[in-house]
């Protein structure tokens, strides 16, 4: 093996720049481990026919690509027919059970350039030899995805694939399906989603049409559509299909979002004239548009009334009048009324907490901005995962980590589940700062908590070490990474060779120099192999 490795440097040292990238692949490939040094496993050939199908060698693959790579990359090599392209997804290695879980599914959906037809196809094969077949939960990943994509014609091809095999789409299929054909500006096309029952949902039956409606009054509204929101309540009025006020609530929080507080007053006596009784919800939305118009007073005066009518000092109408300060910047006024509500017995929820402190960010008050972590805290309200990475984002741009450290500590210590992107931004900004003792211990309690290092967050700790000169440390991430499959960027590199060559550590150089264009040499391998479909 050794012998064979010195022909091979030493052809590399001889090759000229006109050989061709097979070449250079295939001198690469040459040296994974394989069973036996006389007989290495053979280079994948592509697929011509369906009458020989070809060896998968499923070991090879699987040291260059992940699962989502070797399924998406049958599609590369465009096999002819249904029959075929199933044969090559099957010939992968990869189960249909593996394929469709969560990520794995997203991400082959989600990534790369699958068109339409691809997708489709690769979903077919994956639910029809699924057993038992998929959730309607996993089904929806690919109709989000169709719908992202603005692949509207394949749709009902995927929707008749999940009935084929008695998966029946929900409301929540349904409004996937009209939230992407709205958000596309096809506003036209998903009102009659709802006319046409193109989709097949039952929606022409009595006990689905109002649901189906609600949906739809929501996305428009979501996407700020509200005129056509407004004009189709009016006509649904006129059919008398029992609307409740949730679709009332859905128009007037649109208005509410814009300052219109005159088309929301004109939806309020809709509401009223059809016997229904504006509720808290419908109150907190008045505020929200009187807050956004400008009218400040005329906002504490509804807040004050709601106060001391029928509904007294809630929560949510707390949140109605605080978040229309933020809006317009006053967060002096959020604090002073974030303490009356303390005092009233109201106990802040999450969503008070989460915009106030986003706000004191923006606002780059980070002192008011820890203190009001901190009795969130304190009232036992545990921020999600999303939420922490949001409030480390900010304090990662700007001046030292310290507060951002703060953050992840007392999320860390209270229990809550940090996100892979927040060790990124940490690790980051640490080794900016030549933090390199706090980068090591937050890289442990990083795979502690499950997450694997990939290529940036080795280039962060390379870089910070590199930053206050402990190069030997540097050298053993640098080597444990091509370990791990991960040649690092040629500008961290080339940090660490000069850092090298200035301590005069000019063996150490030279080994890691080895070592790098060797792992360089099977990235560009597994890159050249994604590109030309050798995924099977």
């Amino acid at each position: 093996m050794a012998a064979r490795r010195l022909l091979f440097l030493q052809s590399c040292r001889s090759y000229s720049t006109s050989a061709s990238a097979e070449d250079m692949v295939i001198s690469s490939l040459r040296f994974l481990p394989s069973p036996t040094i006389t007989n290495p496993p053979p280079i994948p050939t592509i697929l011509h026919s369906t009458d020989s199908p070809p060896d998968p060698h499923p070991t090879l693959t699987a040291m260059l690509l992940s699962a989502a790579d070797r399924l998406r990359g049958v599609f590369l090599l465009k096999p002819p027919g249904r029959t075929a392209l199933h044969q090559a997804l099957s010939s992968t290695g990869i189960g249909a059970a593996m394929a469709l879980s969560p990520d794995v599914l997203a991400n082959v959906v989600n990534a790369g350039e699958l068109n339409g037809a691809a997708t489709v196809t690769f979903f077919d094969w994956a639910v029809t030899n699924s057993k038992p077949p998929p959730s309607v939960h996993t089904c929806n990943i690919v109709i989000r995805a169709l719908g992202r994509k603005k692949f509207f014609d394949f749709l009902d091809d995927a929707v008749q694939i999940m009935r084929r095999n008695n998966i029946f789409p929900d409301l929540t299929t349904l409004e996937i399906i009209i939230d992407s054909l709205v958000a596309a500006r096809h506003v036209s096309r998903a009102v009659e989603v709802l006319s046409t029952d193109q989709f097949g949902f039952g929606i022409g039956k009595a006990c689905h049409r109002k649901e189906a409606f609600t949906v739809l009054i929501r996305c428009l509204c979501r996407r700020s559509h509200v005129g056509l929101a407004s004009s189709l309540l009016q006509a649904a009025r006129k059919e008398l299909l029992g609307l409740d006020s949730d679709v009332y609530n859905d128009v007037m929080g649109g208005w509410a979002r814009f300052g219109s507080v005159d088309k929301l007053q004109e939806v309020w006596t809709k509401m009223q004239e059809d016997g229904l009784v504006p509720n808290e919800v419908s109150h907190c939305h008045l505020i929200e548009g009187l807050g956004r118009a400008g009218q400040t007073e005329d906002a504490l005066s509804e807040f004050e009334n709601m106060v001391h009518g029928r509904y007294g000092p809630t929560t949510m109408t707390y949140n109605a009048l605080i978040f229309n300060f933020i809006s317009v910047g006053d967060l002096d006024s959020c604090i002073k009324y974030y303490k009356d509500m303390l005092e009233k017995n109201c106990p802040p929820n999450i969503d008070t907490y989460s915009k106030m402190i986003k706000a004191f960010l923006r606002g780059r008050r980070v002192a008011d901005a820890l203190h009001m972590f901190d009795d969130m805290l304190v009232q036992g309200v545990l921020p999600n995962t999303g939420m922490i990475t949001s409030f480390i984002n900010p304090l990662c741009t700007f001046g030292p980590p310290h507060a951002a450290l703060m953050i992840y500590k007392k999320s860390r210590k209270a229990g809550c589940v940090i996100s892979l992107k927040a060790y990124k931004l940490l690790l980051e900004r640490l080794a900016k700062f030549g933090k390199s003792g706090i980068v090591l211990d937050i890289w442990e309690e990083m795979q502690e908590c499950g997450y694997q290092p990939d290529k940036e967050i080795y280039e962060f700790i390379v870089n910070g070490l590199c930053s206050v000169g402990k190069v030997d440390a540097a050298v053993s991430v640098v080597e444990e990474s091509l370990r791990n499959g991960f040649c690092l960027g040629r500008v961290v590199c080339s940090k660490l060779n000069n850092k090298l060559l200035e301590m005069d550590k000019v063996e150490t150089a030279y080994n890691l120099f080895k070592k790098v264009k060797h792992a360089r040499a099977l990235t560009n391998s597994r890159n050249y192999c994604r590109a030309n479909g050798w995924h099977s």
